[in-house]
């Protein structure tokens, strides 16, 4: 939880929203079709003449992500899983260095020699550890920041998630797979929103950890969004509605009354170990989640803007509704 906290702070120090430019093709014998390519990202714009030949991935989602578009070969490094990739990718994966458990010192990334860094959370791109964005750029160095931690932009939802895969595909001179990726998403939240059609949405509390205050999903990321095309509502979106994560007070908890708890399943403490903490807390009891047992799960990594969040509306909407006794 610590270094999420610190990501999410960390996220600050990276100005505007991203967006999207394509620069004018070349004449007649210049770089290969789609380039150069010029991307804005959470304020830093980028001129690609050529695909990155040597990524480096830092997070989950950002290695989910290059994985699902076939990129394995284009990256020297990877870092910082929450959990287990994905079964699909684990042959991909297993191709690619481990740089790091966590994050890699600035001189361990170097000695990758990428010509590209991939962030999935601002903490990657630490300048007090010397891995900003602009320390790599005077080394030669490119990158990426995940969407949804370009924080003065507005709340991150499946567009966005369709936008990360587009810009990462086109960098990498592949815009098709990003497409066929974008298509197959689009029909598996079209199938999950059919399914739901006319269903009250149901009061969710995600449950992320934390003791002394509840480290929940506000209304500013795509957790928020998952939730709300599962047909949850999730009861704190108001009261974090600027941030993607944040503390909430058990009275608040209590207060809002959710009907399921979602746990996101990551690190060293169990589900069970996250649902048991919720019944014996007596300031709990009167929780219709906690009272009628009503608990979904989804592995932090499905709560993130990457590949995995149209499967993870699916599978939360099939929880809830079995929550809900349908």
């Amino acid at each position: 939880m610590l270094w999420r906290r610190a990501a999410l702070a960390a996220a600050l120090l990276f100005p505007l929203a991203a967006c999207t430019t394509q620069a004018r093709p070349e004449a007649q014998g210049g770089p290969a079709p789609g380039f150069p390519y010029r991307v804005t990202n959470c304020g830093v714009t980028t001129t690609f003449t050529a695909p990155p030949k040597r990524a480096v991935t830092m997070n989950q989602h950002a290695t989910e992500v290059m994985l699902e578009l076939g990129l394995a070969k284009s990256l020297v490094g990877t870092a910082y899983l929450d959990d287990k990739v994905l079964p699909k990718y684990e042959s991909a994966y297993g191709s690619v260095p481990v740089l790091a458990k966590e994050y890699p010192s600035y001189e361990k990334l170097l000695s990758a020699n990428p010509d590209y860094v991939y962030g999935g959370y601002a903490s990657a791109f630490a300048a007090n550890e010397g891995r900003g964005r602009e320390a790599l750029a005077k080394s030669g160095i490119k990158s990426r920041l995940n969407v949804e931690n370009c924080p003065k932009g507005a709340a991150t939802t499946m567009n966005e998630v369709y936008e990360e895969v587009r810009e990462v595909g086109r960098t990498f001179g592949v815009p098709e797979r990003a497409e066929s990726w974008v298509k197959s998403a689009e029909a598996t939240n079209a199938r999950t929103q059919a399914a739901r059609k006319g269903a009250a949405p149901v009061p969710v509390f995600v449950y992320d950890s934390g003791d002394k205050t509840a480290f929940t999903v506000g209304g500013k990321g795509i957790g928020n969004d998952i939730v709300t095309r599962a047909g949850g509502r999730n009861v704190f979106s108001a009261d974090l509605k600027d941030k993607s994560f944040g503390d909430a007070s058990w009275e608040n908890v209590v207060a809002r009354a959710p009907e399921t708890i979602l746990i996101l399943d990551y690190g060293g403490t169990s589900v069970e170990a996250k649902k048991q903490r919720l019944r014996d807390d007596p300031a709990l009891a009167s929780v219709p989640a906690v009272k009628n047992n009503r608990f979904a799960v989804l592995p932090l990594s499905d709560m993130v803007t990457g590949v995995r969040a149209p499967d993870a509306v699916t599978k939360l909407a099939g929880q809830l509704r079995a929550g809900a006794g349908e």
